[in-house]
Protein backbone atom coordinates (compact mmCIF):
# COMPACT_ATOMS: atom_id res chain seq x y z
CA UNK A 1 0.00 0.00 0.00
CA UNK A 2 1.36 3.36 -1.01
CA UNK A 3 1.64 5.97 1.22
CA UNK A 4 0.13 9.38 1.21
CA UNK A 5 2.46 12.41 0.17
CA UNK A 6 1.42 14.82 3.13
CA UNK A 7 2.79 11.95 5.44
CA UNK A 8 5.67 11.84 4.11
CA UNK A 9 7.29 14.89 4.35
CA UNK A 10 5.75 14.92 7.99
CA UNK A 11 8.05 11.92 8.77
CA UNK A 12 11.03 13.79 7.35
CA UNK A 13 10.41 16.82 9.24
CA UNK A 14 10.24 15.02 12.55
CA UNK A 15 13.87 12.90 11.53
CA UNK A 16 15.42 16.22 10.96
CA UNK A 17 14.34 17.75 13.99
CA UNK A 18 15.75 14.54 16.05
CA UNK A 19 19.05 14.94 13.99
CA UNK A 20 19.02 18.62 14.80
CA UNK A 21 18.39 17.80 18.64
CA UNK A 22 21.46 15.24 18.76
CA UNK A 23 23.59 17.95 16.99
CA UNK A 24 22.85 20.33 19.44
CA UNK A 25 22.97 17.90 22.63
CA UNK A 26 26.84 17.04 20.88
CA UNK A 27 28.30 20.52 20.50
CA UNK A 28 26.78 21.29 24.02
CA UNK A 29 28.83 18.35 25.65
CA UNK A 30 32.18 19.35 23.19
CA UNK A 31 31.58 22.77 25.20
CA UNK A 32 31.77 21.34 28.38
CA UNK A 33 34.17 18.92 27.84
CA UNK A 34 36.34 21.94 26.85
CA UNK A 35 35.28 24.15 29.70
CA UNK A 36 36.47 21.39 32.38
CA UNK A 37 39.84 21.06 30.28
CA UNK A 38 40.32 24.47 30.36
CA UNK A 39 39.72 24.95 33.90
CA UNK A 40 41.69 22.05 34.99
CA UNK A 41 44.67 21.52 33.31
CA UNK A 42 46.93 18.61 33.55
CA UNK A 43 50.39 17.55 32.49
CA UNK A 44 48.74 15.87 29.41
CA UNK A 45 46.98 18.91 28.52
CA UNK A 46 47.27 19.39 24.43
CA UNK A 47 45.43 23.22 25.09
CA UNK A 48 48.09 26.08 25.07
CA UNK A 49 46.91 28.60 27.38
CA UNK A 50 48.09 32.93 26.59
CA UNK A 51 47.96 33.46 30.41
CA UNK A 52 47.22 32.04 33.97
CA UNK A 53 44.44 34.41 34.49
CA UNK A 54 42.24 32.21 31.34
CA UNK A 55 41.63 29.13 33.56
CA UNK A 56 39.67 31.75 36.12
CA UNK A 57 36.28 31.42 35.12
CA UNK A 58 33.48 34.30 35.55
CA UNK A 59 31.90 33.38 38.72
CA UNK A 60 35.27 33.01 40.54
CA UNK A 61 36.15 36.37 42.54
CA UNK A 62 38.63 38.45 41.40
CA UNK A 63 42.01 39.53 43.43
CA UNK A 64 40.52 43.03 44.65
CA UNK A 65 37.27 41.39 45.33
CA UNK A 66 39.21 39.18 47.69
CA UNK A 67 41.11 41.60 49.19
CA UNK A 68 38.04 43.47 49.88
CA UNK A 69 36.47 41.36 51.68
CA UNK A 70 39.25 40.28 53.81
CA UNK A 71 38.70 43.81 55.64
CA UNK A 72 35.63 42.23 56.87
CA UNK A 73 36.95 39.15 58.80
CA UNK A 74 36.59 39.05 62.29
CA UNK A 75 39.11 36.35 63.95
CA UNK A 76 38.05 34.39 66.38
CA UNK A 77 40.37 34.29 69.41
CA UNK A 78 40.53 31.06 71.40
CA UNK A 79 40.41 31.54 75.10
CA UNK A 80 43.20 29.61 77.19
CA UNK A 81 42.65 27.47 80.17
CA UNK A 82 45.36 28.67 82.19
CA UNK A 83 44.35 27.13 85.15
CA UNK A 84 43.82 23.39 83.53
CA UNK A 85 47.49 23.93 81.47
CA UNK A 86 49.31 24.53 84.70
CA UNK A 87 47.38 21.71 86.54
CA UNK A 88 48.82 19.71 83.10
CA UNK A 89 52.80 20.71 84.02
CA UNK A 90 52.75 19.34 87.59
CA UNK A 91 52.44 15.70 88.07
CA UNK A 92 49.81 14.42 90.32
CA UNK A 93 50.82 13.56 93.46
CA UNK A 94 51.10 9.79 93.48
CA UNK A 95 52.79 10.48 90.37
CA UNK A 96 55.63 7.38 89.61
CA UNK A 97 58.03 9.87 87.79
CA UNK A 98 61.03 8.55 89.27
CA UNK A 99 63.08 10.95 90.75
CA UNK A 100 60.63 13.56 92.41
CA UNK A 101 59.23 11.59 95.41
CA UNK A 102 60.82 12.53 99.03
CA UNK A 103 62.84 10.09 100.78
CA UNK A 104 63.36 9.66 104.77
CA UNK A 105 66.55 7.11 105.92
CA UNK A 106 66.73 5.67 109.33
CA UNK A 107 69.89 3.78 110.15
CA UNK A 108 71.14 1.98 113.19
CA UNK A 109 74.09 0.49 114.25
CA UNK A 110 77.77 0.61 113.97
CA UNK A 111 79.46 3.07 112.08
CA UNK A 112 79.84 0.29 109.13
CA UNK A 113 75.99 0.65 108.90
CA UNK A 114 76.14 4.50 108.81
CA UNK A 115 78.61 4.79 106.27
CA UNK A 116 76.13 2.77 104.00
CA UNK A 117 73.13 4.88 104.87
CA UNK A 118 75.63 8.13 104.03
CA UNK A 119 76.43 6.32 100.61
CA UNK A 120 72.97 5.46 99.31
CA UNK A 121 71.51 9.00 100.95
CA UNK A 122 74.05 10.51 98.17
CA UNK A 123 72.61 8.30 95.32
CA UNK A 124 69.04 8.95 95.55
CA UNK A 125 69.96 12.60 96.19
CA UNK A 126 72.29 12.37 92.93
CA UNK A 127 69.38 11.11 90.79
CA UNK A 128 67.03 13.51 91.72
CA UNK A 129 65.22 12.65 95.25
CA UNK A 130 64.88 14.60 98.00
CA UNK A 131 66.00 13.50 101.33
CA UNK A 132 63.93 14.99 103.71
CA UNK A 133 64.39 14.70 107.83
CA UNK A 134 60.87 14.92 107.88
CA UNK A 135 59.39 11.41 107.93
CA UNK A 136 55.65 12.44 107.85
CA UNK A 137 56.36 14.09 104.53
CA UNK A 138 58.00 11.20 102.86
CA UNK A 139 56.65 9.42 100.31
CA UNK A 140 59.25 6.27 100.96
CA UNK A 141 61.05 5.31 103.94
CA UNK A 142 64.14 3.89 103.89
CA UNK A 143 65.02 1.59 106.92
CA UNK A 144 68.39 0.36 107.67
CA UNK A 145 68.43 -1.89 109.85
CA UNK A 146 71.21 -3.79 112.66
CA UNK A 147 71.54 -7.30 113.76
CA UNK A 148 73.31 -7.06 116.96
CA UNK A 149 70.94 -7.01 119.42
CA UNK A 150 66.99 -7.37 120.13
CA UNK A 151 65.88 -4.08 120.79
CA UNK A 152 67.55 -2.77 117.68
CA UNK A 153 66.02 -5.22 115.52
CA UNK A 154 62.20 -4.60 117.72
CA UNK A 155 63.10 -1.02 116.58
CA UNK A 156 63.34 -1.68 113.12
CA UNK A 157 60.20 -3.48 113.33
CA UNK A 158 58.32 -1.12 115.07
CA UNK A 159 59.34 1.46 112.26
CA UNK A 160 57.59 -0.94 109.77
CA UNK A 161 54.71 -1.00 110.99
CA UNK A 162 54.26 2.87 111.45
CA UNK A 163 55.10 2.98 108.27
CA UNK A 164 52.75 0.59 106.66
CA UNK A 165 49.99 2.28 108.87
CA UNK A 166 50.91 5.71 107.27
CA UNK A 167 51.22 4.22 103.61
CA UNK A 168 54.42 5.09 103.58
CA UNK A 169 56.71 2.87 100.88
CA UNK A 170 59.18 1.02 102.05
CA UNK A 171 62.41 -0.12 101.44
CA UNK A 172 64.83 -2.49 103.46
CA UNK A 173 68.22 -2.29 104.45
CA UNK A 174 71.07 -3.55 106.43
CA UNK A 175 71.87 -6.65 108.40
CA UNK A 176 68.71 -8.06 109.60
CA UNK A 177 66.80 -8.49 106.10
CA UNK A 178 70.35 -9.65 104.75
CA UNK A 179 70.63 -12.35 107.05
CA UNK A 180 66.89 -13.48 107.56
CA UNK A 181 65.17 -12.20 104.10
CA UNK A 182 62.05 -14.81 104.76
CA UNK A 183 60.89 -13.22 108.21
CA UNK A 184 57.12 -13.18 108.22
CA UNK A 185 57.27 -8.98 108.98
CA UNK A 186 59.34 -8.66 106.24
CA UNK A 187 57.33 -10.39 103.38
CA UNK A 188 56.44 -7.93 100.07
CA UNK A 189 59.07 -5.59 101.31
CA UNK A 190 61.64 -4.45 99.02
CA UNK A 191 65.45 -4.95 100.38
CA UNK A 192 68.73 -3.63 99.06
CA UNK A 193 71.21 -5.66 100.36
CA UNK A 194 74.97 -4.84 101.84
CA UNK A 195 76.40 -5.34 98.97
CA UNK A 196 73.98 -4.11 97.10
CA UNK A 197 73.66 -0.15 97.78
CA UNK A 198 74.96 0.62 94.74
CA UNK A 199 71.73 -0.51 93.26
CA UNK A 200 69.79 1.41 95.94
CA UNK A 201 68.11 3.94 93.45
CA UNK A 202 66.92 1.13 90.93
CA UNK A 203 65.04 -0.61 93.98
CA UNK A 204 63.54 2.87 95.27
CA UNK A 205 62.32 3.36 91.73
CA UNK A 206 60.54 0.02 91.49
CA UNK A 207 59.03 0.23 94.73
CA UNK A 208 57.75 3.55 93.92
CA UNK A 209 55.73 2.00 91.33
CA UNK A 210 54.52 -0.66 93.14
CA UNK A 211 56.65 -3.49 93.03
CA UNK A 212 58.55 -5.54 95.42
CA UNK A 213 62.25 -6.13 94.40
CA UNK A 214 64.86 -7.64 96.99
CA UNK A 215 68.73 -7.78 95.80
CA UNK A 216 70.58 -9.63 98.32
CA UNK A 217 73.41 -11.21 96.05
CA UNK A 218 77.37 -10.74 96.60
CA UNK A 219 79.98 -8.62 95.06
CA UNK A 220 82.76 -10.90 93.12
CA UNK A 221 85.24 -10.13 90.80
CA UNK A 222 87.72 -12.74 89.30
CA UNK A 223 85.79 -15.05 90.87
CA UNK A 224 86.69 -13.36 95.12
CA UNK A 225 84.32 -11.88 96.78
CA UNK A 226 84.32 -8.03 96.51
CA UNK A 227 84.71 -5.67 99.76
CA UNK A 228 80.90 -4.20 98.80
CA UNK A 229 79.89 -1.36 96.68
CA UNK A 230 82.72 1.30 94.72
CA UNK A 231 84.08 3.28 97.07
CA UNK A 232 83.55 6.52 94.77
CA UNK A 233 79.66 6.43 94.87
CA UNK A 234 78.19 9.85 96.29
CA UNK A 235 77.62 10.22 99.76
CA UNK A 236 75.81 12.63 101.93
CA UNK A 237 77.54 12.23 105.08
CA UNK A 238 75.87 13.37 108.14
CA UNK A 239 78.93 14.84 109.47
CA UNK A 240 80.55 16.79 106.80
CA UNK A 241 83.59 17.10 108.83
CA UNK A 242 83.83 12.83 109.38
CA UNK A 243 84.48 10.74 106.46
CA UNK A 244 84.04 6.92 107.55
CA UNK A 245 85.74 4.19 105.72
CA UNK A 246 84.73 0.64 105.64
CA UNK A 247 87.78 -1.02 104.74
CA UNK A 248 86.48 -5.09 104.55
CA UNK A 249 83.37 -6.29 105.34
CA UNK A 250 82.98 -9.55 107.12
CA UNK A 251 85.42 -11.08 109.44
CA UNK A 252 87.30 -14.60 110.08
CA UNK A 253 85.65 -15.49 112.96
CA UNK A 254 82.65 -17.68 114.40
CA UNK A 255 81.05 -16.24 117.46
CA UNK A 256 78.61 -18.21 118.77
CA UNK A 257 76.15 -15.08 119.53
CA UNK A 258 76.90 -13.21 116.48
CA UNK A 259 74.12 -12.48 114.07
CA UNK A 260 76.26 -10.07 112.23
CA UNK A 261 78.86 -13.07 110.38
CA UNK A 262 75.28 -14.03 108.79
CA UNK A 263 74.61 -11.04 106.89
CA UNK A 264 78.12 -9.58 106.36
CA UNK A 265 79.66 -13.15 105.65
CA UNK A 266 83.01 -13.73 105.98
CA UNK A 267 85.81 -11.09 105.09
CA UNK A 268 86.38 -9.46 102.35
CA UNK A 269 88.84 -6.47 101.70
CA UNK A 270 89.04 -3.36 100.04
CA UNK A 271 92.47 -2.77 97.76
CA UNK A 272 95.00 -0.23 99.39
CA UNK A 273 94.65 1.85 96.34
CA UNK A 274 91.01 2.28 96.10
CA UNK A 275 91.23 3.01 99.75
CA UNK A 276 93.76 5.77 99.61
CA UNK A 277 91.82 7.46 96.62
CA UNK A 278 89.02 7.41 98.69
CA UNK A 279 90.38 9.06 101.79
CA UNK A 280 92.37 11.40 99.28
CA UNK A 281 89.09 12.67 97.79
CA UNK A 282 87.31 12.63 100.91
CA UNK A 283 89.73 15.58 102.27
CA UNK A 284 89.98 17.08 99.69
CA UNK A 285 86.00 17.74 99.74
CA UNK A 286 87.02 19.39 103.50
CA UNK A 287 86.99 16.95 105.76
CA UNK A 288 89.63 16.62 108.41
CA UNK A 289 89.02 13.32 110.72
CA UNK A 290 88.57 9.78 108.79
CA UNK A 291 87.21 6.77 110.47
CA UNK A 292 88.53 3.46 109.51
CA UNK A 293 85.45 0.82 110.22
CA UNK A 294 84.11 -2.88 109.37
CA UNK A 295 83.50 -6.12 111.26
CA UNK A 296 87.20 -6.41 112.62
CA UNK A 297 90.21 -3.67 111.02
CA UNK A 298 92.74 -6.22 112.55
CA UNK A 299 92.07 -9.02 109.91
CA UNK A 300 92.16 -6.45 107.09
CA UNK A 301 94.08 -7.78 103.90
CA UNK A 302 94.18 -11.32 105.06
CA UNK A 303 92.29 -12.36 102.03
CA UNK A 304 94.24 -10.42 99.40
CA UNK A 305 97.66 -10.40 100.64
CA UNK A 306 98.48 -7.23 102.84
CA UNK A 307 98.21 -6.04 106.34
CA UNK A 308 96.55 -3.22 108.38
CA UNK A 309 99.68 -2.03 109.07
CA UNK A 310 100.53 -1.84 105.25
CA UNK A 311 96.95 0.05 104.64
CA UNK A 312 97.32 2.13 107.71
CA UNK A 313 101.26 3.30 106.98
CA UNK A 314 100.16 4.86 103.07
CA UNK A 315 96.64 6.21 104.48
CA UNK A 316 99.43 8.54 106.52
CA UNK A 317 100.99 9.58 103.62
CA UNK A 318 97.60 11.47 102.43
CA UNK A 319 96.67 13.09 105.81
CA UNK A 320 97.34 16.83 105.56
CA UNK A 321 98.20 18.54 108.50
CA UNK A 322 96.03 19.69 111.37
CA UNK A 323 93.32 16.17 110.10
CA UNK A 324 93.36 12.91 111.93
CA UNK A 325 92.80 9.37 111.41
CA UNK A 326 91.13 6.87 113.91
CA UNK A 327 91.03 3.41 113.79
CA UNK A 328 87.84 1.43 114.36
CA UNK A 329 87.13 -1.83 116.66
CA UNK A 330 89.74 -4.80 115.85
CA UNK A 331 89.92 -8.14 117.74
CA UNK A 332 92.83 -9.11 120.31
CA UNK A 333 93.76 -12.17 118.03
CA UNK A 334 94.86 -10.14 114.60
CA UNK A 335 96.31 -7.49 116.43
CA UNK A 336 98.50 -9.56 118.31
CA UNK A 337 101.07 -10.41 115.23
CA UNK A 338 101.57 -6.26 114.49
CA UNK A 339 102.05 -5.07 118.03
CA UNK A 340 105.27 -3.33 117.37
CA UNK A 341 103.81 -1.47 113.99
CA UNK A 342 100.70 -0.45 115.63
CA UNK A 343 102.35 1.21 118.56
CA UNK A 344 104.62 2.90 116.04
CA UNK A 345 101.48 4.13 113.77
CA UNK A 346 99.36 4.73 116.61
CA UNK A 347 102.13 7.84 117.95
CA UNK A 348 102.12 9.35 114.80
CA UNK A 349 100.64 12.99 115.41
CA UNK A 350 98.22 12.90 112.94
CA UNK A 351 96.57 9.58 114.18
CA UNK A 352 94.64 9.33 117.17
CA UNK A 353 96.28 7.12 120.48
CA UNK A 354 92.53 5.38 120.47
CA UNK A 355 91.87 1.76 119.89
CA UNK A 356 88.85 -0.50 120.28
CA UNK A 357 89.81 -3.88 121.73
CA UNK A 358 86.57 -6.11 122.59
CA UNK A 359 87.24 -8.83 125.51
CA UNK A 360 84.04 -9.78 126.01
CA UNK A 361 84.86 -11.83 129.38
CA UNK A 362 87.65 -12.52 131.41
CA UNK A 363 86.74 -15.68 132.25
CA UNK A 364 88.71 -18.07 129.35
CA UNK A 365 85.71 -20.55 129.69
CA UNK A 366 82.89 -18.23 128.58
CA UNK A 367 85.87 -17.26 125.89
CA UNK A 368 85.96 -20.70 124.65
CA UNK A 369 82.10 -21.32 124.61
CA UNK A 370 81.69 -17.83 122.58
CA UNK A 371 84.16 -19.55 119.65
CA UNK A 372 86.71 -15.84 120.57
CA UNK A 373 89.68 -17.73 119.41
CA UNK A 374 91.68 -15.94 122.65
CA UNK A 375 92.12 -16.08 126.13
CA UNK A 376 92.29 -13.82 128.64
CA UNK A 377 96.20 -13.46 128.58
CA UNK A 378 95.91 -12.57 125.36
CA UNK A 379 94.08 -9.39 125.90
CA UNK A 380 96.05 -8.25 128.34
CA UNK A 381 99.33 -8.21 126.33
CA UNK A 382 97.71 -6.43 123.99
CA UNK A 383 96.64 -3.68 126.62
CA UNK A 384 100.10 -3.94 128.47
CA UNK A 385 102.27 -3.35 125.12
CA UNK A 386 100.54 -0.16 124.08
CA UNK A 387 100.42 1.37 127.10
CA UNK A 388 103.66 0.81 127.33
CA UNK A 389 104.59 2.11 123.61
CA UNK A 390 102.04 4.68 123.43
CA UNK A 391 101.60 6.77 126.67
CA UNK A 392 98.28 7.78 127.66
CA UNK A 393 96.79 5.49 125.19
CA UNK A 394 92.75 5.07 124.96
CA UNK A 395 92.25 1.56 124.98
CA UNK A 396 88.24 1.00 124.60
CA UNK A 397 86.54 -2.67 125.53
CA UNK A 398 83.21 -4.59 125.21
CA UNK A 399 81.75 -6.73 127.78
CA UNK A 400 78.77 -9.26 127.69
CA UNK A 401 77.21 -9.66 131.04
CA UNK A 402 75.09 -13.19 131.51
CA UNK A 403 76.24 -14.97 128.38
CA UNK A 404 75.22 -18.67 128.47
CA UNK A 405 76.89 -21.00 131.11
CA UNK A 406 78.76 -17.42 132.66
CA UNK A 407 79.02 -18.67 136.27
CA UNK A 408 79.37 -16.10 139.04
CA UNK A 409 82.98 -16.74 139.45
CA UNK A 410 82.98 -16.35 135.69
CA UNK A 411 81.42 -12.76 136.23
CA UNK A 412 83.81 -11.92 139.26
CA UNK A 413 86.47 -12.34 136.92
CA UNK A 414 85.35 -9.81 134.80
CA UNK A 415 85.04 -7.46 137.58
CA UNK A 416 88.35 -7.75 138.41
CA UNK A 417 89.96 -7.19 135.14
CA UNK A 418 87.83 -4.27 135.15
CA UNK A 419 88.78 -2.79 138.45
CA UNK A 420 92.72 -3.74 137.55
CA UNK A 421 92.82 -1.71 133.82
CA UNK A 422 90.17 1.15 135.01
CA UNK A 423 89.07 1.26 131.22
CA UNK A 424 88.00 5.04 130.12
CA UNK A 425 85.66 3.54 127.51
CA UNK A 426 83.32 0.20 128.48
CA UNK A 427 80.61 -0.53 126.54
CA UNK A 428 78.86 -3.48 128.80
CA UNK A 429 75.86 -5.38 126.76
CA UNK A 430 73.40 -7.60 128.12
CA UNK A 431 73.21 -10.48 126.61
CA UNK A 432 70.56 -11.15 123.99
CA UNK A 433 69.82 -14.64 122.18
CA UNK A 434 69.95 -13.72 118.50
CA UNK A 435 67.59 -16.16 116.15
CA UNK A 436 69.82 -18.68 114.26
CA UNK A 437 73.10 -18.82 116.19
CA UNK A 438 74.26 -21.59 118.42
CA UNK A 439 74.22 -19.29 121.54
CA UNK A 440 70.77 -19.33 121.57
CA UNK A 441 70.21 -22.81 121.54
CA UNK A 442 72.20 -22.72 124.83
CA UNK A 443 71.10 -22.95 128.61
CA UNK A 444 70.30 -19.43 129.01
CA UNK A 445 71.55 -17.30 132.40
CA UNK A 446 67.64 -15.82 134.04
CA UNK A 447 67.17 -12.71 132.56
CA UNK A 448 66.90 -11.33 136.20
CA UNK A 449 70.69 -12.60 136.82
CA UNK A 450 71.83 -11.17 133.18
CA UNK A 451 69.91 -7.93 134.73
CA UNK A 452 71.91 -7.51 137.79
CA UNK A 453 74.96 -8.40 136.93
CA UNK A 454 74.94 -5.43 134.28
CA UNK A 455 73.94 -2.70 137.03
CA UNK A 456 76.90 -4.19 139.06
CA UNK A 457 79.52 -4.02 136.34
CA UNK A 458 78.16 -0.48 135.40
CA UNK A 459 78.37 0.62 138.77
CA UNK A 460 82.15 -0.57 139.33
CA UNK A 461 83.08 1.39 135.78
CA UNK A 462 81.42 4.53 137.25
CA UNK A 463 83.33 4.22 140.60
CA UNK A 464 86.76 4.97 139.35
CA UNK A 465 87.68 8.64 137.31
CA UNK A 466 90.32 7.79 134.95
CA UNK A 467 90.62 11.67 133.58
CA UNK A 468 90.81 12.93 137.30
CA UNK A 469 94.80 13.54 136.59
CA UNK A 470 94.03 15.31 133.48
CA UNK A 471 91.91 18.43 135.21
CA UNK A 472 93.54 21.93 134.63
CA UNK A 473 95.73 20.62 131.42
CA UNK A 474 95.44 22.70 128.57
CA UNK A 475 95.75 20.41 125.44
CA UNK A 476 95.45 20.66 121.24
CA UNK A 477 91.87 19.60 120.16
CA UNK A 478 90.20 19.40 116.63
CA UNK A 479 87.11 20.17 116.50
CA UNK A 480 84.76 17.82 114.46
CA UNK A 481 80.72 18.61 115.48
CA UNK A 482 78.92 20.51 117.76
CA UNK A 483 76.42 19.77 120.56
CA UNK A 484 72.90 18.49 120.73
CA UNK A 485 72.06 21.97 121.83
CA UNK A 486 73.79 23.70 119.67
CA UNK A 487 75.49 25.89 122.09
CA UNK A 488 78.83 24.09 122.25
CA UNK A 489 81.40 22.28 119.67
CA UNK A 490 82.08 18.97 120.33
CA UNK A 491 86.68 18.33 120.12
CA UNK A 492 88.74 15.81 120.71
CA UNK A 493 92.45 15.54 121.77
CA UNK A 494 95.23 13.44 120.54
CA UNK A 495 93.81 10.37 122.88
CA UNK A 496 90.07 11.15 121.33
CA UNK A 497 89.38 12.34 125.22
CA UNK A 498 86.43 14.69 125.54
CA UNK A 499 84.52 16.70 128.28
CA UNK A 500 82.56 19.32 128.36
CA UNK A 501 82.64 23.28 128.85
CA UNK A 502 80.09 25.23 129.83
CA UNK A 503 79.51 28.86 129.04
CA UNK A 504 80.41 30.03 132.82
CA UNK A 505 84.38 27.87 131.90
CA UNK A 506 83.20 25.48 134.45
CA UNK A 507 84.62 21.73 133.24
CA UNK A 508 81.94 19.16 133.44
CA UNK A 509 83.94 16.11 132.82
CA UNK A 510 81.77 13.16 132.13
CA UNK A 511 82.11 9.34 131.82
CA UNK A 512 80.72 7.55 128.68
CA UNK A 513 77.66 5.54 129.73
CA UNK A 514 78.13 2.44 130.22
CA UNK A 515 75.16 0.94 128.31
CA UNK A 516 75.18 -0.86 125.27
CA UNK A 517 73.54 2.25 123.50
CA UNK A 518 77.02 4.08 123.62
CA UNK A 519 78.53 1.81 120.85
CA UNK A 520 77.74 4.58 118.14
CA UNK A 521 79.69 6.50 119.98
CA UNK A 522 83.27 6.13 120.80
CA UNK A 523 84.02 9.18 122.76
CA UNK A 524 85.24 8.59 126.19
CA UNK A 525 84.89 12.11 127.03
CA UNK A 526 83.74 15.17 125.80
CA UNK A 527 85.47 18.71 125.87
CA UNK A 528 83.06 20.99 124.08
CA UNK A 529 84.12 24.75 123.83
CA UNK A 530 81.91 27.92 123.70
CA UNK A 531 80.94 28.68 119.75
CA UNK A 532 82.77 32.51 119.94
CA UNK A 533 85.87 30.74 121.36
CA UNK A 534 86.38 28.41 118.36
CA UNK A 535 85.12 30.97 115.99
CA UNK A 536 87.74 33.42 117.26
CA UNK A 537 90.22 30.55 116.80
CA UNK A 538 88.96 29.40 113.67
CA UNK A 539 89.54 33.09 111.89
CA UNK A 540 92.79 33.04 113.21
CA UNK A 541 93.96 30.32 111.21
CA UNK A 542 92.78 31.47 108.32
CA UNK A 543 94.15 34.36 108.49
CA UNK A 544 97.40 32.90 109.08
CA UNK A 545 96.76 30.04 106.15
CA UNK A 546 96.31 33.61 103.85
CA UNK A 547 99.34 35.37 104.82
CA UNK A 548 101.90 31.81 104.21
CA UNK A 549 100.02 31.27 101.17
CA UNK A 550 101.05 35.37 100.17
CA UNK A 551 104.34 34.48 101.29
CA UNK A 552 104.88 31.50 99.59
CA UNK A 553 103.82 33.52 96.43
CA UNK A 554 106.12 36.02 96.88
CA UNK A 555 109.44 33.91 97.12
CA UNK A 556 108.76 31.59 94.24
Amino acid sequence: MAALPGALKEEEAIKEKDELREAQVEVARERQLRSIELKMPSASCNILLDDIEDIVSQEDSKPQDRHFARKHIVPKVRKRNTQKHLQEERPPSDSTIPGIQKIWIRTWGCSHNNSDGEYMAGQLAAYGYKITENASDADLWLLNSCTVKNPAEDHFRNSIKKAQEENKKIVLAGCVPQAQPRQDYLKGLSVVGVQQIDRVVEVVEETMKGHSVRLLGQKKGNGKRLGGARLDLPKIRKNPLIEIISINTGCLNSCTYCKTKHARGSLASYPVDELVDRARQSFQEGVCEIWLTSEDTGAYGRDIGTSLPTLLWQLVEVIPEGAMLRLGMTNPPYILEHLEEMAKILSHPRVYAFLHVPVQSASDAVLADMRREYCVADFRRVVDFLREKVPGITVATDIICGFPGETDQDFQETVKLVEEYKFPSLFINQFYPRPGTPAAKMEQVPAQVKKQRTKDLSRVFHSYSPYADKIGERQQVLVTEESFDSKFYVAHNRFYEQEFRNRLGRHLHCLPHASAAAREDLAPNRRLLPKDCVLRVSAGLALFALLFAFLVKVYN
